[in-house]
């Protein structure tokens, strides 16, 4: 069994910073690319960003210069810095991961979700 587990939301007043971690754990053989999505309410879910496991990283145009997305792959970690945060940032940010497990399973799976929340 594998899970992901995030930590690090919370609230920020604007222009303020938080940086989010998910970590996998369990049965993992590899995994491929990692990312952060967000959903806010009324909102369907977006990509935020991503990253392979070779380092390449993909951003939303909205959050490009403001997000960096890195990884740990040590660690099977992912973590998602946030600076100049916005009103419009409010969102739950869910991780996800391409995992193949020890039994050569192909996996995609979503953490549990941490709120941010950027007062206006």
């Amino acid at each position: 069994q594998v899970q992901l587990v995030e930590s690090g939301g919370g609230l920020v007043q604007p222009g303020g910073s938080l940086r989010l971690s998910c970590a996998a754990s369990g049965s993992i053989f590899s995994i491929n690319a990692m990312g952060w999505y967000r959903q806010a309410p009324g909102k369907q879910r977006e990509l935020v960003a991503a990253v392979t496991s070779g380092g390449s990283t993909n951003y939303a145009d909205s959050m490009k210069g403001r997000f960096t997305i890195s990884r740990d792959n040590a660690k099977n970690t992912v973590y998602l810095q946030m600076n100049s945060l916005k009103p419009e940032d409010t969102a739950v940010y869910y991780c996800n991961a391409w995992v193949t497990t020890t039994g050569r399973a192909q996996l995609h799976l979503w953490g549990q979700g941490t709120q941010v929340t950027v007062p206006s």
